[in-house]
C-alpha cells in the first residue's frame, strides 16, 4: 500500500466521522483517537487488538503509559478482560509489564505466534539510570544482543495511553527505536499541537449525548454574611411535604459545656434566640417568618433571606469543611437508598491535601483520628441517627445498622516503611502524583469496595490525597468533594473525571442504556460537593468544556458543510461540494431557521 492509497483512506473514515480531513499524512503512521475520561479507552485499545490480529494477523503491541499508576492499571484491565475476550475471539493474548531484569518475556514477545502486548512506561526507557539504559545495552544474559533490537525486528503496533503525558521530545525521538509499524494515540486531552491524522472524536458533549458517562450534579456553599454581629446559620435543605414546608438548619447554641452546633428541621415561627439557649447574636430578630420551597428560601422576620447552600454570619475554614462533610454523607445517604434496591454500592470520595487532617500518629506511633475524620463520624452519626425513612425502607436501615461510623470510612495514602500514612510527593511542575503504595491500595481493594456486603466491606467513604486524581478510578464513586481550598491550578475535569465511569452492579453489570434505556441519567449521577459557590464551580467547568471542544462550531457557516458525507434514501452517498454547501446556508438564512450570525433561531 502506497501513502496517497492510506490517505486517502484515512481522509473517508474522517468523513464519515465528521472530521476535518487530513492535508497529508503526519508520520508513518500516526492516528489520533480522542475519547472522553470514562467512557472505556482502555477496553476499546485492547479490543483493537483482537480485531486488527482478526482482520490482518497483527500479533505485537507495546502499550506506552505516562506512569506506573496507569501501567498498573492497564495491566489489571487485561486481567478481568481476559476471559471476556477469550469467548468472544476464542483466544487469550499474552501480556507482561516490562522489566529490565526479566529480559525472557522479550524473547517469548518475539518468538510467539500468539498476540502479544508489553506494557512499559516512559520511564523505563527515558531515564538516565542504569535500569532504564539496559534496554539499549548488549547484556551477555540476553546472548550480547540489545534488548531494542529485538523488540524493533517485530515492527509492533505502539499504543500511547495519554500522549500528552507521555510524549515529550526526547520520548518522540526514543519511541522510534521501537520501529512501529504504526502508532495509535487515546487520550481525552490531546494537546493541540500533537494531533495527527485524527480518526475519531468521542468527545465531552458526545459522550453525554450518547449516555457514555455519568451526568454531574453540583451543590455549591455560598457565604453570604461575613460580620460578627450576625449569628451563624447554614441552610441546608427546604423540605416539601403535603403540609407546609419545612427547613433544615444548623445554628449556635449554647449547652453545659459550651457552644456546640446543632441541626433542627423547623416550621415558619421557630425561634433561633430561644433555642439557641438566648445567644445575643441571635436576639435581633431571628425568628422564621418565611419557608418558600419555590426559590429554596428561608426569610427571618430581621429581612434576613438565605437560600438552600447558603451560610451566614462567623463561619471558619473548619466549619465550610464540616459543611461540605456533612453535604456529602447528605447527598450519599439519599443516593444510596435510591440504588440500594437495584443492587448498587455507592461510594464517596474525599480529596485533601494533607494526611494529618485524616490521620495523626502519636509518639508510640499510634494511629488516631485526624480533624476530618473526627468530623465525619460526628456528621454522620448525627444524620444516621436522625433518618426519616418509612418502613418501606426496613431492608437499608438493616443496612446502616450494620456499619459503624467508624468502619465505613478509610485513607488511601502513601505508606512509609513503618505503615505510616504520609502524604504525596508532587514536583513543582506536576499536580499529580505516581505514588504506587497508594495507587496499589486502590487497585488491589477496586473489587472489594465495590462489594455491598457489609460484613466483608463496610467501607463506603474514602479520603485520598488530592494529588492522586489520575490514580482514582472506580464507576461507583457518586459523590466527590474537595477538603481542600481551590487553586488555579486545579482542573475541574480533573476532579470531576475520577467520577464519571457509569456504575456496575454486585454482578459486575455496567448499568448503561442497554439495562437501563433512558433511566441511565437518573441512576448515574455525579455529585461534586465544591468548596465555592455553585455558580463559580459550574462556570469553571462549563468555560474548561468549551475550550476542550473548542473545534466544534459556533455558528452555521457554508464551510460547516463544505466536505460532509450525505446519505441519500437509496443509501448512495457523496461528498457536499462548495456550491451545494452555499446552497444550504442560502436556505437556512431565507426560511428564518438562523440568523444574521449564523445562530440558531428558536423556528430551528
Amino acid at each position: 500500500l502506497n501513502d496517497k492509497i492510506i490517505l486517502e483512506n484515512i481522509q473517508k473514515l474522517q468523513r464519515d466521522n465528521q472530521i476535518k480531513p487530513s492535508a497529508k499524512l503526519e508520520g508513518r503512521y500516526n492516528l489520533t483517537i480522542e475519547m472522553e475520561t470514562g467512557v472505556g479507552k482502555t477496553y476499546t485499545y485492547i479490543k483493537t487488538m483482537f480485531e486488527l490480529n482478526k482482520h490482518y494477523g497483527w500479533s505485537k503491541f507495546i502499550i506506552v503509559v505516562p506512569s506506573i499508576a496507569i501501567r498498573e492499571g492497564v495491566y489489571k484491565s487485561f486481567l478481568v478482560t481476559q476471559e471476556h475476550f477469550a469467548e468472544e475471539y476464542g483466544k487469550k493474548v499474552h501480556f507482561f509489564i516490562y522489566n529490565s531484569a526479566q529480559l525472557r518475556h522479550i524473547d517469548d514477545f518475539a518468538s510467539d505466534s500468539s498476540i502479544n502486548v508489553m506494557i512499559i512506561n516512559s520511564q523505563a526507557f527515558n531515564a538516565k539510570g542504569k535500569d532504564a539504559r539496559r534496554i539499549h545495552m548488549e547484556l551477555d544474559e540476553f546472548k550480547s544482543r540489545r534488548p531494542i533490537d529485538i523488540i524493533a525486528k517485530t515492527n509492533p503496533i505502539v499504543i500511547i495511553d495519554e500522549p500528552q503525558s507521555v510524549e515529550g521530545a526526547q520520548t518522540k525521538e526514543n519511541l522510534k527505536q521501537f520501529n512501529p509499524l504504526m502508532t495509535l494515540r487515546y487520550s481525552a486531552t490531546h494537546k493541540s499541537d500533537s494531533i495527527y491524522n485524527m480518526i475519531y472524536c468521542l468527545d465531552a458533549m458526545e459522550a453525554y449525548n450518547k449516555r457514555l458517562v455519568k451526568k454531574i450534579a453540583v451543590k455549591g456553599i455560598t457565604e453570604s454574611g461575613s460580620t460578627a454581629t450576625e449569628g451563624y446559620v447554614y441552610l441546608e435543605s427546604i423540605n416539601l411535604s403535603k403540609s407546609a414546608p419545612t427547613a433544615t438548619i444548623q445554628f449556635d447554641c449554647k449547652g453545659a459545656s459550651g457552644i456546640r452546633k446543632i441541626t433542627k428541621t423547623v416550621r415558619e415561627g421557630y425561634n433561633l434566640y430561644d433555642n439557641s439557649g438566648q445567644l445575643e447574636e441571635y436576639g435581633q430578630g431571628f425568628i422564621i417568618s418565611k419557608i418558600d420551597g419555590r426559590d429554596d428560601s428561608v426569610e427571618f422576620l430581621n429581612g434576613i433571606k438565605i437560600y438552600a447552600g447558603d451560610v451566614i454570619g462567623k463561619v471558619s475554614e473548619d466549619q465550610l469543611r464540616r459543611i461540605q462533610i456533612r453535604e456529602t454523607i447528605i447527598s450519599h445517604i439519599q443516593r444510596e437508598r435510591e440504588l440500594f434496591y437495584k443492587g448498587i454500592k455507592v461510594l464517596s470520595l474525599f480529596f485533601i491535601d494533607e494526611v494529618a487532617k485524616y490521620r495523626q500518629y502519636s509518639a508510640a506511633g499510634e494511629p488516631t483520628n485526624g480533624a476530618y475524620a473526627d468530623m465525619f463520624e460526628e456528621e454522620y452519626k448525627d444524620i444516621t441517627q436522625n433518618l426519616q425513612l418509612d418502613t418501606s425502607d426496613n431492608d437499608y436501615l438493616k443496612y446502616l445498622d450494620l456499619i459503624t461510623a467508624k468502619s465505613t470510612h478509610e485513607g488511601y495514602f502513601s505508606i512509609d516503611k513503618k505503615g505510616k500514612m504520609i502524604d504525596s510527593k508532587v514536583s513543582a511542575k506536576e499536580t499529580t502524583t505516581d505514588d504506587v503504595d497508594a495507587y496499589d491500595l486502590i487497585m488491589k481493594n477496586k473489587e472489594l469496595l465495590l462489594d455491598r456486603d457489609p460484613n466483608k466491606s463496610p467501607v463506603r467513604f474514602i479520603f485520598s490525597h488530592s494529588a492522586l486524581r489520575e490514580g482514582w478510578d472506580n464507576p461507583n464513586v457518586f459523590q466527590i468533594c474537595t477538603l481542600k481550598q481551590s487553586t488555579s491550578e486545579t482542573r475541574k475535569r480533573q476532579e470531576v473525571g475520577r467520577g464519571l465511569r457509569l456504575c456496575v452492579n454486585q454482578n459486575g453489570e455496567r448499568m448503561d442504556s442497554n439495562v437501563l434505556g433512558n433511566d441511565v441519567h437518573n441512576v448515574n449521577v455525579l455529585t461534586v460537593i465544591a468548596s465555592e459557590s455553585y455558580d463559580s464551580f459550574a462556570k469553571g467547568l462549563q468555560s474548561e468544556l468549551a475550550q476542550a471542544i473548542s473545534d466544534r462550531p459556533r455558528a452555521v457557516t457554508p464551510e460547516l458543510f463544505t466536505g460532509k458525507v450525505i446519505v441519500d434514501s437509496s443509501g448512495n452517498s457523496d461528498v457536499i461540494t462548495d456550491d451545494t454547501a452555499r446552497e444550504i446556508y442560502v436556505c437556512l438564512r431565507t426560511e428564518g431557521y438562523i440568523d444574521k450570525q449564523g445562530s440558531l433561531t428558536d423556528k430551528y
